[in-house]
């Protein structure tokens, strides 16, 4: 598989997962997934019968993790380059990665009417409850073209998904 064939596939999985787990959550029917060309987001699929469009994104921290995470082939300085990472708290690590995810995803247009941003944890050193404690710190640009952001907490949606943005949606998971 080539690199664009594994984003894909990445993609599909991580919104696959996000629209099983929503639809849990919330009884909402989400199907029928198909992928987009750039312009559009990543994927589209039909939520409680509406057209509905995902940017979907992964959370590995750095480019080094996401190799590690991905199960790249390290030189010895991909290896420094994590074993330096360490020596940053993982929460401070945590926020710069998630709020510049957010800040990239919000530079793009979409030729689309509903676009959600679903961004999948890959790293295993944050959790669910890592991210529900910080993100009242996150930075959410004042432009952006996001109805709603999620997360899923972890590779395999175990620990769920948690609203980002907009805030009357971030207030429910306080509960």
């Amino acid at each position: 598989m080539n690199a664009s064939e594994e984003k894909i596939a990445l993609e599909h999985e991580a919104a696959r997962l996000f629209m099983r787990l929503y639809e849990k959550r919330f009884g909402i029917s989400m199907r029928h997934i198909w992928h987009n060309e750039p312009a559009r987001p990543d994927v589209s699929c039909y939520y409680d019968e509406q057209k509905l469009d995902l940017e979907i994104a992964h959370l590995y921290g750095s480019e080094v993790e996401a190799m590690h995470i991905l199960g790249r082939p390290l030189t010895t300085n991909t290896h420094k380059e994590l074993l330096s990472l360490l020596r940053t708290p993982a929460q401070h690590r945590l926020l710069t990665a998630l709020n510049r995810l957010i800040c990239n995803k919000a530079e793009k247009t979409y030729n689309t009417d509903r676009v959600w941003l679903v961004i999948r944890n890959a790293n295993p050193l944050w959790t669910r409850r890592d991210i529900l404690n910080h993100h009242q710190q996150l930075h959410m640009p004042a432009q952006h073209p996001f109805e709603q952001i999620w997360l899923i907490g972890d590779m395999h949606g175990s620990t769920g998904i948690l609203a980002l943005y907009p805030p009357a949606l971030t207030a429910l998971e306080q509960g």
